[in-house]
């Protein structure tokens, strides 16, 4: 919603202007540079100093999102103001400071200290205290991690050094991050508003009901197939959430699932949003630059993975409904295949051509997507005969704002804490204390180790600064011992990800649970359950790089059919024991092991060794049994 313009008090209007100006002129200003429209008009600009630009405005966002006093607006609006000035006085001096910056004079140090300062202001009031936090901690360390005895000792520099270095340096805070943000993250952003301008929530829950609604436990898999459908759209759990939710747990509910069950299933599958080709979390492009791959590699890594996290949920969902007997909706509730696609057949021409661009050209990918946006908003203002709503218009252009603002202060935070942890000698300090541990007690301790951070640290954090932190420090290590570059930095996206549905925080589990009036606790471990395929999957795909699609053909055929005899096995392990001598938790435990049997067979021999041909014929046959048995029984439960 734009920011209200009424009010008396003059300086309460002149706040709404600042900070709506500002969220429009955020994406606007990204969609230029992206369209690379500076260096066609002839004007000599580089992409530090249109970061810079931006980068300043979402620090003015931030720090007028929450006034300290209700009765005082001009402190917000002061610093406000200082905060933009000190980075766009950065990107007007860019050019000479090449030059003097060694000589470390007031005119950089000052402006730097007050850029960065407020920029870890406006980070705690958009994103909260708890990565504010870790950036003061960090800067703390940077400045003063000299007195610290032992190994942990800081190679600190003098404080104007250090402050130059965070403000104006290529690896501090206008570093790869927030270029990275701005040139490939918000065109996708642009997209996903355009999809939802065009009612792309609309139609992909449309389709997800006329696939499977009328099946068993329809509801439930309406939420599983819509919330993969929306991560095309937004990339974000919480957003995932909120949008697909308030739909289907309501009807979850209607259909006999559980509140808990509701929002577990809800939270689980909107958290697959930001793992869901092709377009993917801010994160997966972050990863593309780190890693200097295409965009189009880190999608065609993912593809499997995704897939198999979608599938497991979906047979686990099936095999709850068949638990509880539940059933699917009417037909006179589902639309079909055909009226859905008749109304929403510019979504799938927009995503035709995001896929052709992305894939058969050389083009970058934040233009495709920009490319692509202009293709949806063409066709979907013929069909609409141009008849565009522009109070819409713009309330998704500041709402675009809204959700970009708090990114840019992240990435910009990412670059304090990824500059003094180089600076200090800490994250090579780290790295080397990692390898010791690793060559101790082998490559797996440090794979536990590094999913136990990502996991702590991701428990109010973002996932994209949770990556940002361990590929700093534990991503080298992992590469050192032999792990593939692109396996090592999805299995921390992976368990940075599983942070969300893990308690004791689980934000995605809080919101869910909000929605479905549900317990959060209970929530979250049923939620873990659901997902349980996303804490193991990045074990097997480090020792058995096929799932990223890495290896030969029969390979990765013969890995993908493996993986899903295991999804299928834990499945399975979900309904009642069909045996009536075998008591439910020693059939659940045992087929949940020759589940798991199968995984590790995978990632211990490879998709095609012998051992694994076996192990997972074997599983094949209990399942086998396991549907005889239950068909014996008269219980059908094939996933529908």
């Amino acid at each position: 919603m734009p920011i209200p313009l009424g009010g008396g008090d003059t300086m309460l209007k002149l706040k709404a202007i600042i900070q709506t100006t500002a969220l429009v002129s955020m994406p606007v200003l990204g969609v230029i540079w992206a369209l690379n429209l500076p260096q066609m008009l002839g004007m000599p600009f580089v992409t530090q100093q249109m970061v810079a630009v931006v980068l300043g405005i979402a620090v003015a966002a931030g720090l007028l999102a929450h006034p300290y006093f209700r009765t005082h607006v001009w402190i917000d609006v002061f610093l406000a103001l200082f905060g933009a000035l000190a980075w766009f006085w950065y990107a007007y001096n860019f050019k000479p400071w090449m030059v003097t910056m060694a000589f470390r004079t007031p005119d950089i140090w000052i402006p730097g200290l007050i850029g960065l300062v407020l920029l870890a202001e406006a980070l705690r009031k958009t994103m909260g205290v708890i990565i504010a936090g870790l950036v003061w901690a960090v800067a703390a360390y940077g400045f003063l991690g000299d007195h610290i005895p032992g190994m942990l000792q800081a190679s600190v520099f003098a404080p104007t050094r250090t402050i130059i270095y965070l403000y104006a340096d290529s690896n501090g805070v206008p570093g790869l991050v927030v270029t990275v943000i701005v040139t490939l993250v918000l065109p996708f952003m642009v997209f996903g508003k355009a999809m939802e301008i065009a009612n792309g929530m609309t139609f992909f829950n449309n389709l997800a009901l006329a696939a499977v609604g009328q099946r068993r436990g329809g509801p439930a898999k309406v939420a599983v197939v819509a919330s993969g459908f929306f991560g095309m759209m937004s990339g974000s759990t919480v957003a995932n959430i909120m949008s697909t939710g308030i739909f289907t747990i309501p009807v979850m509910l209607r259909t006999g699932m559980t509140r808990v069950q509701a929002a577990a299933i809800e939270a689980t599958a909107s958290n697959g949003g930001q793992i869901a080709p092709p377009i993917m979390g801010a994160t997966a492009f972050i990863m593309a630059e780190v890693l200097q791959v295409p965009y189009s590699d880190i999608v065609i890594a993912s593809t499997i993975p995704a897939f198999l996290y979608f599938l497991t949920l979906f047979f686990k969902v099936d095999a709850m409904a068949t638990r509880n007997n539940l059933k699917g909706l009417d037909r006179s509730e589902i639309p079909t295949v055909g009226e859905t696609l008749k109304d929403g057949w510019e979504i799938l021409i927009s995503l035709a051509v995001l896929l052709y661009l992305l894939f058969a050209t050389a083009l970058n990918p934040g233009l495709c997507a920009l490319i692509a946006s202009v293709v949806i908003m063409a066709v979907y203002a013929v069909k609409i005969r141009f008849r565009f709503n522009l109070a819409q218009l713009w309330n998704a252009l500041v709402n675009l704002g809204q959700e970009f603002g708090p990114l840019m202060l992240i990435g910009g935070a990412a670059g304090v804490i990824i500059g003094l942890l180089n600076s200090t000698g800490f994250a090579f300090q780290l790295s080397l204390a990692l390898t010791h541990m690793a060559s101790a007690y082998g490559l797996v301790a440090l794979l536990v180790l590094s999913a136990l951070v990502a996991i702590v640290l991701g428990m109010g954090m973002p996932t994209a600064a949770v990556y940002i932190v361990l590929v700093t420090v534990v991503a080298p290590t992992m590469i050192d011992l032999g792990v593939e570059p692109i396996a090592a930095h999805m299995f921390l996206l992976y368990f940075g990800l599983m942070s969300m549905v893990t308690p004791p925080i689980a934000i995605g589990s809080i919101v869910a649970a909000r929605l479905a009036q549900a317990n959060m606790w209970t929530t979250a471990f049923l939620g873990m359950r659901l997902g349980v395929v996303a804490y193991i999957l990045p074990f097997v795909w480090v020792y058995n790089p096929a799932l990223l699609m890495q290896g030969t053909t029969t390979e990765i055929v013969a890995t993908l059919f493996n993986t899903v005899v295991a999804a299928y096995l834990l499945k399975l392990s979900m309904l009642e024991s069909p045996i009536r001598a075998l008591p439910n938790w020693l059939y659940e435990a045992a087929v949940m092991i020759a589940g798991l049997a199968v995984m590790v067979v995978t990632a211990a021999f490879g998709g095609f060794d012998l051992a694994t041909i076996i192990v997972t014929a074997a599983g094949v046959a209990i399942a086998a049994s396991i549907l005889w048995s239950i068909r014996l029984n008269d219980r059908v439960v094939s996933p529908q």
